[in-house]
């Protein structure tokens, strides 16, 4: 089976380097020629346009920025959809909003095409070492063919139901990330201003019913002064955009999304927006006129 691969972006690269350890035999493309000459090193072949991509694989994997960029490289002109053989299978791991999920499942069923939506969970460094979470709408039977497959990314694969269900799922874990990353900002604030260690109450608290892995991820880069993007504040923006138009749609309130929603804007608004989001914490930071650090000098003892 071979394997086309697009979009080689912080996440893609690392899932697309798992898949060639994995043996796979890949086809990439991507806009960033450097990423594609790295993927060729390791032996990946590469390909000339989407067409030519979608003709030689079974499987083709996208791994792209949001809706419109999806929308465009699978169904615009000289799309995958072009090119694909019916039986092809694309596997969208990108998150976007489900209803545009539904409309290209649609579209590519006409042509004997399966779509699975597949996005993912755990950003850069799960992406890196393979232990992402894979949430995955479309047909159960095309799913379990591509379990294993999706695994070899992964440390959880997880069906939710029919085209658009994944990126339901991803949409609510972002709210959750984001309402975490900021109750965890909220509180490593107070600490500091309180003068009492950040990084004490955070090892005081991870173990109790505070603790996630939200915390653990991210509190340490706040206090580290640490925002190189894992994933960045813009793309968190374009998925609570998502969440609020499907929201909205759908008659479901989401005030604590809608206020995280804001706080970015105005970090973005700082300059921040192509940072980690773990840079929320500079919101609040601003707004107690204190900076978030370490300064115990002891080991914690647990």
């Amino acid at each position: 089976m071979k394997i086309g691969f697009i979009g080689l972006g912080i996440m893609g690269k690392p899932m697309a380097k798992n898949l060639i350890n994995a043996g796979h035999q890949l086809v990439v493309l991507d806009l960033n020629k450097a990423s594609v000459e790295e993927l060729k090193g390791l032996g990946a072949e590469t390909a000339a346009s989407k067409v030519e991509l979608a003709s030689q694989c079974d499987v083709i994997i996208t791994m792209l920025p949001n809706s419109p960029e999806v929308k465009e490289v699978v169904l615009g002109e000289g799309g995958i959809i072009e090119g694909a053989k019916p039986g092809t299978v694309v596997i969208d791991m990108s998150s976007i909003a489900p209803l545009a999920s539904r409309e290209i499942h649609a579209a590519l069923r006409e042509k004997g095409i399966e779509l699975l939506d597949a996005p993912v969970s755990g950003g850069e460094p799960k992406a890196i070492d393979g232990t992402l979470a894979v949430m995955v709408g479309g047909n159960r039977e095309v799913f379990d063919k591509h379990y294993d497959l999706l695994m070899d990314m992964a440390a959880s694969v997880v069906y939710v139901g029919e085209s658009g269900a994944g990126n339901v799922a991803k949409l609510c874990n972002q709210v959750v990330v984001a309402i975490n990353i900021s109750a965890v900002s909220e509180a490593l604030t107070l600490a500091q201003k309180a003068g009492v260690d950040p990084d004490l109450v955070y090892q005081a608290i991870r173990g109790g019913l505070a603790g996630s892995t939200v915390m653990d991820a991210k509190a340490p880069m706040m206090m580290d002064r640490n925002f190189k993007p894992g994933f960045k504040i813009d793309l968190h923006i374009k998925d609570l955009n998502n969440v609020i138009d499907t929201s909205h749609g759908v008659g479901v309130p989401l005030p604590l999304t809608a206020q995280v929603m804001e706080i970015m804007q105005a970090i973005k608004l700082d300059g921040s927006g192509v940072e980690d989001h773990s840079s929320i914490v500079k919101f609040y930071e601003k707004l107690a006129n204190t900076e978030v650090g370490r300064t115990a000098t002891e080991e914690v003892k647990s």
